[in-house]
């Protein structure tokens, strides 16, 4: 290597060097001036709810679908929707509705091959499934999370931009 393209190739390095710094220096004082707006899930069950709602959905292998507090199971493939804060988008009685269901792609369409698609749990106990859906719609989480979760579904569901008006409001 020549004397010359040993200088460009340390001034190309330098150039680099220096831009990368200063978006490090840029994002960090972007995140310091953004307060962490914390964990958006929470739930408004009593204590005793969550204690049976939580075993009834473990006994029944929700699990194996569905993340719930962002936890999912490691062998999970199937791509079902979280249960994080499903009671932010649903009523109780819709809930049990659903969960009643003979048939529940006939309320909510699944694209899902058979083995995946969601169970009836029609053949339950009327009792157990009025807990899971207590349980289910007390589930919720903070609108601004709710929001973005809008957006990233929205635009991964249509393949175009959320419409401004949705985001704004």
């Amino acid at each position: 290597m020549r004397r010359g393209e040993k200088g460009i190739l340390v001034a190309i390095g330098v150039v680099v060097l220096l831009f990368g710094s200063i978006k490090v220096v840029r994002n960090s004082s972007e995140e310091a001036s953004q307060p962490d707006p914390g964990i958006p899930f929470y739930t408004t069950a009593s204590k005793e709810l969550i204690k049976s709602g939580s075993m009834l959905y473990r006994q029944l292998g929700c699990r194996k679908c569905h993340t719930l507090w962002g936890i999912r199971d490691p062998m999970q493939s199937v791509p079902s929707p979280p249960m994080d804060g499903i009671g932010s988008l649903k009523e109780e009685e819709w809930l049990y509705s659903y969960l009643s269901a003979e048939n529940p792609q006939s309320i909510v369409p699944s694209r899902l091959k058979a083995e995946y698609k969601m169970p009836s749990f029609a053949d339950i106990p009327e009792s157990d499934r009025r807990i899971l859906a207590a349980y289910l719609s007390h589930l919720k989480v903070e609108d601004w999370y709710l929001d973005e979760v809008k957006k990233v579904e929205y635009e991964k569901l249509t393949g175009e931009d959320y419409p401004a008006a949705e985001v704004d409001r």
